[in-house]
């Protein structure tokens, strides 16, 4: 049995049984593929894929075992190789990053900008998508870490740590019915007044969106949401061209860029969102990795990430956070 084998057979699993995929993905031949998994199965004496002609149609009961610790070992496999690299080059490495548009344009930039300065021989890799997505990547190790608002029950295969709370802002024109009113006479909105306009907003699924749907059915209320997007800057626009008012995370907002644009302050109609970052249980951390989680949530420190990772169960960790994080920073 052979690491390599057993790579084959994980990256099949992971791009839809297709073995020219796999290939494709691992930069290597599909017949050399075929025949690395053959002989396998020929070694454990047990099919770990059902065949129907030259194409695989599922995985066998003995199969999905086997995955299952081929993933396990698999991931020692790379903790060997991370704790090697700490300690032969603590300053060299990879960092892989998956998150959402609204994080990777907003909350993370100073975050890199800071960590390049202190790691300039480690390599960031950028990865955005949706939550269920981001998950995958995470999972699947194609990213060390997951940053994610959104659909956290796509996470519970990770180590998931709270990072900060934000809420919301209403963006409109200067001239806006919204915008007069405010400055006439400053009090708080209501969801009442805001619903009598057309809503731009996120996508659902994506930074909190299901925070915003919930406040207004609890009300009885639906908003006319006219446009969803999954950036901040394209709502922005859409807003600037008079399509409606946009509902958007405080933190996109831009005082100088968005200088053309009113922000409304929001944060009594909605719950706050929270924001968390995840790896997956039992991976390695290197050292530039607690830096990098430290600098994007200052009181997650080694101590508290190393003792909420050292937690296989979900819901004891969830409880570990709950004692140990009791508040975090608004941002």
């Amino acid at each position: 049995m052979k690491l390599r084998q057993l790579h084959y057979v994980q990256e099949i699993s992971k791009r839809g049984l297709s073995v020219t995929a796999a290939a494709d993905a691992l930069f290597t031949s599909q017949p050399g593929v075929s025949k690395q998994v053959r002989l396998l199965e020929d070694e454990l004496g047990v099919d770990i894929f059902v065949r129907n002609g030259k194409h695989i149609s599922e995985i066998t009961p003995a199969g999905k075992r086997i995955l299952e610790y081929t993933a396990r070992l698999l991931l020692e496999a790379d903790n060997i190789r991370n704790i090697a690299a700490e300690f032969r080059t603590a300053d060299r490495g990879d960092l892989s990053v998956a998150t959402t548009h609204t994080q990777a344009r907003y909350a993370l930039p100073p975050v890199i900008s800071g960590f390049r300065q202190a790691w300039s021989q480690v390599a960031l890799h950028l990865h955005q998508g949706s939550p269920p997505q981001i998950a995958k990547m995470a999972v699947e190790g194609t990213a060390d870490f997951a940053i994610a608002t959104e659909a956290l029950e796509h996470f519970d295969e990770l180590v998931m740590l709270p990072c900060y709370h934000w809420n919301r802002s209403i963006l409109v024109p200067p001239t806006h019915a919204l915008a007069l009113r405010y400055r006439a006479q400053p009090q708080e909105l209501t969801l009442e007044a805001i619903a009598e306009h057309p809503v731009i907003t996120y996508t659902f699924g994506f930074t909190g969106r299901s925070k915003l749907d919930q406040a207004f059915a609890a009300q009885g209320l639906k908003p006319d949401v006219v446009l969803t997007a999954v950036d901040a800057d394209v709502i922005k626009t859409y807003v600037r061209l008079g399509l409606g008012i946009g509902i958007v995370a405080s933190m996109s907002h831009d005082e100088t860029l968005d200088a053309d644009l009113v922000s409304l302050p929001v944060d009594h109609l909605f719950e706050p969102s929270t924001t968390h970052i995840g790896f997956r249980q039992g991976m390695f951390l290197r050292g530039y990795m607690f830096d990098f989680i430290q600098r994007f949530a200052p009181h997650l420190t080694r101590e508290l990430v190393e003792a909420v990772a050292a937690v296989p169960d979900a819901e004891t960790r969830r409880r570990l956070v709950q004692e140990r994080i009791p508040k975090l920073q608004q941002r």
